[in-house]
């Protein structure tokens, strides 16, 4: 391959965390790499995930006697959408090993773990403070900045926007680029890793084209997220999968003084998984507040809005950095009483105080007797709570619960939710060595695709905490693939030597 063309780099499209990923991995194997994205910073919509990272057999896990599995986690993710057994044993074996190498690489902290929905184990990781997509996106960033600055081994080039992939017969070569209104060529491999479509809202969009029915819901992605890597790998032929499956969030945050922003921000999926329940307007539970997203957001449709997302004082004190940083933003609204809420929301007291203690009773009865309950359980089993249960998806897990006679004393952080376009589960289609393929099956070669812009992952709904994941996982995937197509036998164009730490290089 190199003594075809001088592929002494591999080139990533995107400087979110799975481009970030491909690249620092290139680097640590002793490659040059060049990132290119067309906004202005770095980060993407990486930076705004809230829950954090799964891993299943995380050295965190371990010390607290977390008794999790690879096999399990699979499991898990097969039954919450994924239908491609073979890539989503890639994510969830690779799962410890790539959290592991956050921690251990980059001096992160994801020290502390909750369980989301879908889930049978606590297995998502996240840090004491700030949100967790913004911590590891920022520390893979900053490492590739320094790797650029003291050495020739990475190259960091912002506002350039990629629009054509370059071909010599059916390799891909290199591509071309938009800066400053100058076209610029670059040749290598190429790692596609510039996001979904979540704000492609044009006429002509792949929304308007595979989901016309999500048009007018708000988004969670920023205005960068137009498909970019789908429409250029389809313009030379390579094959996309599950484009129509696009998950809609249950918790965008309203803003009270601007509810039509097209915009808004997501409510992390961990404040339900530390106690979070979600009321109706009248004050009711209708849910399981830790089902399958697509689940959570069909039940909020068949009920009655606004809807509101509350954390009595136990569940907000878990996760106090979100709730007070939402509360910052104005996005959510602290509560002195349960009396106070009740009078805001305008329904009884009683209303709350009986909801409550409803989701407290279940609770208990759950723990005397967990197979006993007269509901289905989701993802298996039986409950004994009666609001989830008679969805056919029962609640089986509580924490941070409080009886009714707390209610009215009780502070409150509460957000109003909706429903919003938050993840596009497809894209270009890819092997287990994250090369994309054309529509006959076979491997393009030089072209690796890696986080939203590739597809069939995560089936028909992803669960929390596997996008942060399928970034770090495929995009090392890619990094290392690319690597070794470029290298060539035995490692014959290898253009510098592996660093013993990536650390090493920015001293």
């Amino acid at each position: 391959m190199a003594a075809v063309f001088p592929a002494n780099q591999v080139i990533v499209v995107g400087g979110g965390l799975a481009g970030m990923s491909a690249a620092n991995q290139v680097v640590e194997l002793g490659g040059r790499t060049l990132l290119l994205d067309k906004s202005s910073f770095c980060g993407g919509n990486s930076t705004k995930a809230t829950s954090g990272i799964n891993g299943a057999g995380t050295k965190t896990q371990k010390s607290k006697s977390i008794p999790d599995t690879a096999d399990i986690f699979v499991a898990d993710t097969l039954k919450g959408g994924a239908k491609k057994p073979e890539l989503a044993k890639v994510l969830c074996v690779n799962s410890a090993a790539d959290v592991d190498w956050l921690v251990d690489k980059f001096d992160l902290d994801l020290s502390l773990v909750a369980r989301l929905g879908g889930h049978s184990q606590p297995r998502t990781h996240r840090g004491k403070e700030r949100f967790p997509g913004m911590t590891i996106t920022y520390a893979l960033i900053q490492m590739l900045e320094k790797v650029a600055e003291k050495t020739h081994r990475a190259r960091i080039v912002t506002k350039a926007e990629v629009f054509k992939l370059l071909q010599n017969g059916r390799n891909v070569v290199g591509c071309e680029y938009r800066k400053a209104g100058k076209v610029v060529k670059e040749f290598g491999p190429m790692v596609l890793a510039s996001g979904g479509f979540g704000a492609d809202f044009g006429s002509d969009s792949l929304l308007a084209t595979y989901r016309p029915d999500l048009l007018h819901l708000p988004t969670t992605n920023g205005e960068h997220c137009t498909g970019d890597a789908i429409k250029m790998g389809e313009a030379i032929g390579a094959a996309t999968i599950d484009l129509e499956w696009v998950q809609v969030h249950p918790t965008g945050l309203v803003k009270p003084d601007d509810p039509d922003a097209k915009v808004k921000f997501l409510a992390a999926e961990a404040l339900r998984g530390v106690g979070g329940i979600v009321l109706d307007a009248m004050g009711n539970r209708f849910c399981n507040e830790l089902g399958r997203r697509d689940y959570v957001t069909g039940e909020m449709w068949k009920n009655k809005p606004p809807f509101r997302l509350c954390l009595n004082r136990a569940a907000a004190d878990e996760i106090i950095w979100h709730a007070k940083h939402y509360t910052g933003r104005g996005v959510m609204k602290f509560y002195p009483t349960g009396e106070d809420l009740a009078k805001d929301m305008g329904v009884p007291l009683q209303t709350l105080i009986d909801a409550h203690q409803k989701h407290f009773e279940a609770a208990k009865k759950q723990e005397k007797d967990p197979d006993g309950g007269p509901f289905p359980a989701y993802p298996s089993g039986k409950t004994w709570d009666e609001p989830s249960g008679k969805t056919g998806s029962g609640k089986k897990f509580f924490h941070n619960i409080i009886d009714g006679s707390k209610v009215a004393t009780e502070p409150f952080y509460v957000a109003i939710i909706t429903p919003v376009i938050h993840y596009c589960m497809g894209g270009l289609e890819c092997t287990v060595d994250a090369e994309c393929i054309d529509k006959s099956g076979k491997v393009i070669p030089g072209l690796y695709v890696a986080g939203e812009a590739a597809g069939g992952i995560h089936g028909n709904n992803r669960l929390g905490g596997n996008s942060l994941l399928d970034c770090v996982v495929f995009g090392r995937v890619a990094g290392k693939a690319a690597c070794k197509y470029t290298f060539g036998t035995n490692e014959k164009f290898k253009p510098c030597p592996t660093p013993g730490e990536l650390k090493e290089l920015t001293k």
